[in-house]
């Protein structure tokens, strides 16, 4: 066999070993964030009614509280895995915490600590609710009870709301840029251009609300948030403004996510997002995926 052949048959070998350890090699492991809390996702753990962990919750007096209307707060009880993101809830005109009260529970056991606030007033407007969802997360992370402000990490927090209360979520995150999401539901309010926003939001309207009808506003609220600060829109599939006041598997399963990906920085909950979900619980969905 002359050298040049021998080359050869050297290269060919070696190509074809290497393409073996190619089809070999397992994918890289996923790399852990430092804010990846609970067990790796899936569709039937975000649509069930509670996560995986056990959580507590307390009444917060009015008497014992400054600038909101005390609620409840929700906790997960485990204390093993660091601290946890949070976020303030807001009812709509002339409602209770006790209206939407399903999230509190739900949205803890994957990992949260939630506070759902009452109001000062039933009557109150978007832009005071606003400033009662910054007073709520203020409370979690500076006065509330060491059970509860010993799970918080003040860098990680979020605001909701539901109608005025979505609307309010809006006001609080124009007053407060630092938060790491939020999610208006159903959200009113006068005014249509939020260009200013500049935390990633997931706004989540109803086909047939009557009262915020998705034209007037879930649509151009979003459309107006620069898509540079990460956004979606989920439209509920023949759902009225009132959806967020009874148990809704796809609002709890894409808050869920929206708070695990973008205030837990957790990557598990990406290809819950991107691309767009789908399915006949939902009309329509927009979004600037993929996330940056």
């Amino acid at each position: 066999m002359s050298l040049s052949a021998a080359r050869t048959i050297t290269k060919l070998a070696t190509a074809v070993v290497l393409a073996c350890g190619a089809l070999t090699v397992a994918p890289a492991a996923h790399a852990a964030g430092p804010y990846e809390r609970g067990p790796n996702p899936t569709d039937a753990l975000l649509e069930a009614s509670r996560g995986p962990f056990t959580t507590s919750e307390d009444r917060v007096s009015p008497l014992s509280v400054s600038g909101f209307g005390g609620g409840r707060v929700y906790y997960p009880n485990d204390t093993s895995q660091g601290t946890f993101g949070a976020i303030a809830i807001s009812p709509g005109y002339t409602a209770s915490w006790s209206s939407i009260d399903w999230l509190g529970p739900r949205i803890a056991s994957h990992g949260f600590v939630v506070i759902g606030i009452d109001t000062n007033s039933r009557t109150d407007q978007p832009a005071s609710r606003g400033r009662q969802l910054l007073a709520a997360l203020d409370w979690l992370v500076e006065d509330s009870p060491t059970a509860v402000r010993g799970r918080v990490d003040a860098s990680r927090l979020a605001v909701a709301g539901h109608s005025m209360g979505g609307g309010g979520s809006l006001e609080a995150v124009v007053t407060r840029p630092q938060l790491q999401a939020a999610i208006p539901l159903a959200p009113w309010h006068t005014t249509k251009n939020w260009s200013n926003v500049r935390v990633p939001t997931l706004i989540i309207g109803g086909e047939t609300d009557s009262v915020a009808p998705v034209s007037s506003h879930s649509e151009p609220f979003y459309q107006s948030i620069p898509a540079s600060s990460e956004k979606a829109y989920l439209e509920l599939n023949s759902a009225s403004h009132l959806f967020p006041l009874t148990t809704d598997t796809t609002t709890g399963k894409y808050m869920v996510a929206w708070l695990k990906r973008f205030v837990d920085d957790d990557m598990r909950y990406e290809p819950f997002l991107c691309p767009a979900p789908r399915g006949s619980a939902i009309e329509e969905y927009r979004d600037t995926c993929p996330h940056s």
